[in-house]
């Protein structure tokens, strides 16, 4: 049965993009067919992450408005043949995008897709509860710090309120991606431990992803750090959410070094 994902926070600047292509592509790589939707309607950069940026033609709005069909406006990822991107428009905004498109949109997605991860702009205006309104389950991600774990919170309201599942009475699950994280920041008290965020939020740890420069080099060479360089921290990481995000019972653990050691264990598990 398809998923439908929203990867979603408040903040901008956290890592949704390229945890969603990250995400994506590993879950692609163990061969489940995935699409990853942005919605950051006039400032996209999904097809950035993914190295897609020249091969754009038709994207969301086109779909949206008629003026083209879904087939036209999906990307296929060169690298791996299972993964595919629906681009936002660069030169629109927000109000191009109507309720009525987006569920026609999320509709014909699940019949072609198992996983359908929707990148969410920042922020809780239109785009962001458009580009939450039909998920299954959501991936809010924070850093450990106090505005960013604050903000996060408004967005699990939003979706206990404005959600199709919300208003059919129904739980949303939502899971816990802690990106940027230091350890030995956080041991100093530069910033919020993992058990101080989880207490915050209450919500499910998916994963921890590691600050890490393999992130950003991935991110300038327009490649998902899962298909850039696979067997590094962060990588392993992003691989190890999108196991636990199939069902996989794995232990979280927190990156602790540049050499690819995962560190002391975290007692929790994902759900």
């Amino acid at each position: 049965m398809s998923q439908v994902v929203v990867v979603t926070s408040g903040k901008g600047g956290v890592g949704k993009t390229t945890s969603t292509a990250a995400i994506g592509a590993a879950l692609a790589q163990s061969g489940q067919n995935v699409v990853v939707v942005d919605f950051d309607v006039g400032l996209r950069n999904l097809d950035l992450i993914l190295g897609a940026e020249r091969r754009v033609v038709y994207d969301l709005v086109n779909v949206i408005q008629g003026h083209a069909n879904l087939s036209q406006a999906l990307i296929r990822d060169k690298r791996c043949e299972t993964l595919y991107l629906l681009p936002a428009s660069q030169t629109r905004d927000k109000d191009a995008l109507t309720e009525e498109g987006v569920e026609r949109v999320i509709a014909e997605l699940r019949t072609r897709f198992d996983w359908v991860i929707c990148d969410s702009p920042a922020g809780i205006e239109r785009g962001a509860q458009l580009a939450m309104r039909h998920a299954d389950l959501a991936i809010i991600v924070t850093n450990p710090e106090v505005s960013s774990v604050r903000d996060s919170d408004r967005i699990i309201g939003l979706l206990d309120s404005k959600t199709v599942k919300a208003e059919r009475g129904e739980w949303m699950e939502k899971l816990l991606l802690l990106t940027r994280y230091d350890h030995a920041r956080a041991q100093r008290g530069d910033m919020l431990k993992t058990e101080d965020v989880l207490e915050i939020l209450s919500i499910p740890l998916l994963g921890i992803i590691p600050e890490s420069q393999d992130v950003l080099r991935a991110s300038n060479v327009g490649a998902p750090v899962t298909l850039n360089n696979p067997t590094s921290v962060p990588a392993k990481a992003y691989m190890d959410a999108a196991r636990r995000l199939r069902g996989e019972a794995l232990d979280v653990t927190i990156p602790r070094d540049k050499k690819g050691i995962m560190g002391m264990l975290f007692g929790r598990k994902a759900a």
